[in-house]
């Protein structure tokens, strides 16, 4: 039988944030924006261990007993969100972990994930032949841009939002993400686009619009607004 594991990169530094200190680990609700993200995951019982890949640089004091027990933190983050991922998945083939096991890759900053709807993912793709994400149906009028004015507008229809959890074996995976390394990963935004890449296509999971990134000021109060209201 196959294991799931989470896989977290957690190097970034999140400029567009505008925080003192890498977003992951700016205060929401009481505590780093990553525990809240890490804890989710965690009570998701299909997840056998969990990664979080930190960077050579990280100085962040973890609090150890708001630890997940299943989790672990490998100091090998890269340059860019593509290069941690690649690097922690070598990490855990190199612990021996069975690359036809799935990995789960999920944002720091996503901090609002549920856990059902990431036992939702790993249901709706542990049957399927590539694998899949959490996104959502584009619900807005989509328009193009050039010189900051509307270009065209693009038709919405069969777009959608992709987030995470991205789901996939991770010799795949980490072979997809081989196949771009020398490019510095340009192009790759998130791990379908690189499975995309072997010609594979990738199973569309409807998620939540609350499981959004974290990526701009005005962010941090709607996630602790969010946060609250569920405790």
């Amino acid at each position: 039988m196959t294991s799931f594991h989470a896989l977290i990169p957690c190097a970034g530094t999140g400029s567009r944030a505008g925080t003192a200190q890498p977003k992951q680990y700016q205060c929401v609700a009481g505590q780093a924006m990553v525990m809240h993200t890490l804890q989710a995951l965690a009570k998701v019982p299909q997840i056998a261990s969990g990664w979080v890949v930190l960077s050579p640089q990280d100085d962040f004091v973890w609090p150890d007993a708001a630890w997940p027990a299943r989790f672990r933190r490998e100091v090998c983050g890269g340059a860019s969100r593509a290069e941690s991922v690649f690097n922690g998945l070598n990490a855990m083939l190199s612990a021996g972990i069975d690359p036809q096991d799935w990995v789960l890759v999920h944002d720091a900053a996503r901090c609002l994930v549920q856990p059902e709807e990431v036992a939702h993912l790993i249901e709706a793709c542990q049957g399927d032949e590539v694998g899949g994400l959490l996104a959502l149906p584009l619900p807005d009028t989509l328009k193009s841009e050039a010189g900051g004015r509307v270009l065209q507008t693009v038709p919405r229809e069969h777009k959608w939002l992709a987030q995470t959890p991205q789901m996939f074996r991770v010799q795949v995976l980490r072979d997809a993400m081989a196949e771009v390394a020398g490019a510095a990963f340009a192009g790759i935004t998130d791990e379908a686009s690189a499975i995309e890449r072997l010609g594979l296509r990738p199973k569309l999971i409807a998620g939540s619009a609350q499981n959004f990134k974290v990526t701009y000021p005005a962010d941090f109060a709607l996630a602790e607004a969010i946060l609250r209201n569920r405790t």
